[in-house]
């Protein structure tokens, strides 16, 4: 077993720092995403006058209630989902991951359509039977789409071809959790997943720079440092030069003074993958803290919830589950079944042969991620 940065083994400590970056990437990217969510389709002009100058300061209602997630963190939740399971039937010697995540996909597919969850299909695991997540949040038109039917999108014959929405970057970030793993390789998956549903070069390698950010984050690298590593991947890769500018733009934004919603607003709406990853970015690199980060990453004219969610899961995964501002995840819509997943997802990292092996198996755990 592999740990943080490579080590050949797992102490106490770099768990449970793993642990509090994993907590702290899910938790911190709901918080975005819910801060978002009540102001996503508002312009600036808008947001300041139903709610001051400073625009939103705390959740507002959406879909019912404060403090609700969208798309953006069903669709994270399945993809963590998702790898897990890859890991879990790696014990029946079959290994491809997009195959596990795209099942995973289609699970929060039937979340979108069905009325909650179906006892009946045994297979889906626990997080397939948590009943909140069956609610439809403004999910993306090409993430519907694209898993209507059981046909997998790949790299060379993606879903929606021609596709470039934020759908791919906001939903990506667990693929930079794989911490045992080479950043290449981490960039690819998150590449070949992404193509399930979004085929523009530019929304596939969005977000796989977005993986890899995430990924030297918490192998321990500040976020500039970060940034550049992810830019080096995109250098060797056709179509990279939409993604490579919008990270560019980012960074140059951060020397040109404080930082402001008209500063983000230079950087796009946040509609598109490279967009939504580019405002994520500067968001979280001039934050003073997570707080001030968040609220600058989604008082802007754009989609509020994906770049909130975005910045959110860099500032969780670069400072942990304790920077998180309480009161906001006191309220967070599925706080517990979030850190429940957070904490599974570490463990199987951590601790994966204690659970499962091609000989023997705990059975609680084969129970909430069935091989199947």
């Amino acid at each position: 077993m592999t740990g943080p940065a490579g080590h050949a083994l797992w102490g106490r400590a770099e768990q449970q720092d793993f642990r509090s970056r994993v907590r702290g990437c899910l938790l911190g990217g709901a918080i975005g995403d819910a801060l978002g969510a009540g102001i996503e389709f508002d312009s600036l002009a808008a947001i300041r006058e139903r709610h001051g100058p400073a625009g939103v300061t705390d959740y507002v209602p959406a879909y019912g209630r404060r403090g609700a997630v969208t798309d953006d963190t069903q669709m994270t939740l399945f993809t963590v989902d998702g790898l897990i399971r890859a890991h879990v039937r790696r014990d029946t010697g079959a290994w491809h991951p997009p195959t596990d995540v795209h099942a995973a996909y289609r699970r929060w597919y039937a979340t979108q359509r069905e009325w909650g969850p179906d006892e009946r299909r045994a297979g889906d695991g626990w997080l397939a039977r948590q009943e909140w997540l069956y609610a439809q949040r403004a999910p993306g038109r090409a993430c519907l789409s694209g898993l209507a039917d059981a046909a997998m999108g790949t790299v060379d014959r993606p879903k929606n071809p021609d596709s470039k929405g934020c759908g791919t970057v906001m939903r990506s970030a667990p693929f930079g959790l794989l911490v045992g793993w080479e950043p290449h390789l981490v960039f690819q998956l998150a590449v070949e997943c992404a193509a399930q549903t979004h085929g523009h070069p530019t929304g596939v390698l969005a977000a796989g720079a977005f993986a890899a950010i995430v990924h030297a984050l918490v192998r321990g690298d500040d976020l500039d440092t970060a940034v550049q590593k992810a830019l080096v991947h995109l250098a060797a890769r056709p179509g990279h030069e939409e993604t490579t500018a919008a990270l560019r733009q980012a960074l140059g934004a951060v020397r040109q003074g404080l930082p402001s919603a008209e500063r983000v607003e230079s950087l796009g709406e946040g509609w598109t993958a490279e967009e939504a990853l580019a405002i994520g970015v500067y968001c979280a690199l001039v934050a003073e803290d997570v707080g001030h980060g968040l609220l600058l990453a989604v008082n802007h004219g754009g989609d509020s919830d994906s770049t909130g969610s975005v910045c959110g899961n860099l500032l969780g995964a670069l400072h942990g589950e304790t920077a998180l501002p309480p009161a906001w995840l006191a309220e967070l819509e599925g706080r517990a079944a979030i850190a429940e997943l957070a904490d599974d997802f570490a463990m199987e990292m951590t601790q994966g042969p204690a659970l499962h092996g091609p000989a023997d198996s705990a059975r609680v755990w084969l129970e909430r991620y069935p091989r199947a």
